[in-house]
């Protein structure tokens, strides 16, 4: 399982062994089934996950039960409640597995420490973290400005890997549609590419 978190910045950065040993130290591997929970609502979010197989989703329900994704997170990417992990007050999101998954976790004290003590990771990071906010700004621009088709279209030509292995109700609620406009959608589009072809 940590192999594939070693292989990831391997890709990225450029350690030394000792280096490469001391980050394998300060990690811990979790195992996750299908619908376990990593963080609840109202907990502390206390650690940086790296997701090395499988998918985990963060999300929100509000007072009707009705689910809101905010964030997939699928392999060799990042999850956590930032807000949560950075105030260490209550965490407003759910972070779960949507299928059978395996994170590589990181305290915040731990991952502080490597980001203070290794330059090429803390720049690492801060790559990922600017990356992560042109990706939530472009979320918010879809969100506010596209047709429900629109939206589907901009997330099959960007996550074209997540579509095929997500129930659609998590992809419609991601989306902020509901599942029968999702499903009206789909029909349209496979009705125009039967058309066209």
């Amino acid at each position: 399982m940590y192999g594939v978190f070693q292989e990831y910045m391997d890709c990225k950065i450029k350690l030394s062994p000792e280096q490469s040993d001391w980050i394998k130290s300060l990690s811990t591997v979790k195992k996750l089934r299908k619908h376990q929970y990593l963080l609840q609502e109202g907990d502390v979010c206390r650690q940086h996950a790296f997701v090395s197989k499988g998918c985990l989703r963060s999300y929100s329900v509000d007072c009707e039960g009705k689910e809101h994704i905010v964030k997939f997170a699928a392999e060799h990417w990042w999850i956590a409640d930032r807000d949560s992990l950075l105030s260490g007050g209550p965490a407003k999101l759910n972070i779960d597995a949507v299928e059978d998954s395996e994170a590589v976790l990181f305290s915040k004290q731990n991952f502080d420490l490597i980001c203070q003590k290794i330059p090429d990771f803390n720049n690492m990071v801060n790559n990922l973290l600017q990356n992560a906010y042109n990706a939530s700004q472009n979320r918010v621009l879809v969100n506010i400005s596209l047709s429900a088709s629109e939206k589907y279209e901009y997330f099959l030509q960007h996550y074209p890997a997540l579509a095929l292995r997500l129930p659609q109700t998590m992809i419609a609620s991601y989306l902020g549609i509901s599942p029968e406009t999702l499903s009206r959608v789909r029909n349209q589009a496979n009705a125009q590419v039967m058309k066209d072809s």
